[in-house]
């Protein structure tokens, strides 16, 4: 049994094993109905609870029919309908989901309740996103950057915006990877502390763009953010919209990435969005994938 909680906590051959299994899956499932299961079916008779305390799209979405397409079954739950941290411990919580299911996907706010969550269970826990970081992401990110440009091993990768939680497992990334990581934004949106040494920091947008194989962005507020924060970070980030006159400064066959939701126009331009460089929806639609490879990695299967 393994959890997959974060990037740097899992090998890199392991990771590697990962990648190669979920590119594996998706060429083998082309052409067929999204609904048509999967030939191998490495989770049947599995029940997987998907726990969400985070709202969702991709992630729900993706964990859903990953389950389904390999055989198994889900239980999806909100923080509404648990007791999880209140009127219960999650260490109990852990104990008895462990009685009912086969593994656990839960996408939350704080790290530790990840933490503590795989501390009891006797299952594997699968990290769906904390406010810390969003691994499941980033293996998809790997997976999608591989398929159109081949190795991510030594290609130079540009982070233009807030070191925020996606940021953090592009750092583990790099590391485990062996690419170049670059972050461009504002001081006082740094990545926290834990990260230095994963990457290097250019503070001109239009210099650490120069010889990029990828540009990254992410959302400047999060759903959770007051709406005076919303206004401080778009003063501070503006000068770090990724654009088609900074995508012309990178290679001339680089790519772009956005995790999504995207709010158009902020920090990207519908134009980088939809143009050629952007490989947004072949990244949202390798969540599936990806996930489907760490779930089996997960269970051994």
């Amino acid at each position: 049994m393994n959890h997959f909680l974060d990037i740097h906590q899992t090998a890199p051959t392991d990771l590697r094993q990962i990648i190669d299994s979920a590119a594996a899956m998706k060429a083998a499932r082309n052409g067929r109905p999204r609904g048509a299961p999967d030939e191998e079916q490495p989770l049947k008779d599995q029940m997987v609870a998907l726990i969400f305390e985070k709202p969702s799209t991709r992630t729900r979405v993706s964990f859903d029919v990953g389950v389904r397409q390999m055989g198994g079954q889900t239980m999806v739950l909100s923080g509404a309908d648990m007791q999880l941290g209140h009127g219960e411990t999650i260490a109990d919580t852990a104990r008895v989901l462990s009685r009912y299911v086969d593994m656990i996907m839960i996408r939350t706010f704080e790290e530790q309740t990840l933490l503590e969550m795989a501390e009891y269970a006797s299952v594997p826990v699968i990290n769906g996103l904390t406010n810390r970081t969003h691994p499941c992401q980033i293996m998809a990110d790997i997976q999608t950057f591989e398929e159109h440009r081949g190795p991510i091993k030594g290609r130079k990768v540009v982070w233009s915006g807030d070191g925020n939680n996606v940021f953090a497992s592009f750092a583990h990334a790099a590391k485990q990877f062996d690419f170049e990581l670059v972050f461009t934004g504002p001081q006082t949106l740094d990545p926290e502390q834990a990260l230095d040494g994963l990457y290097s920091i250019e503070r001109d947008p239009q210099k650490a763009v120069e010889g990029a194989d990828l540009v990254v962005t992410d959302t400047w507020v999060s759903m959770h953010d007051p709406q005076s924060a919303r206004e401080r970070r778009h003063n501070q980030l503006r000068g770090y919209q990724v654009n088609d006159a900074l995508m012309a400064l990178a290679k001339p066959d680089a790519l772009f990435m956005h995790c999504l939701p995207a709010h158009r126009d902020d920090e990207a331009t519908s134009s980088v969005m939809d143009g050629p460089h952007s490989v947004i929806f072949d990244e949202a639609e390798n969540r599936l994938h990806a996930q489907k490879a760490v779930m089996r990695w997960c269970l051994g299967a």
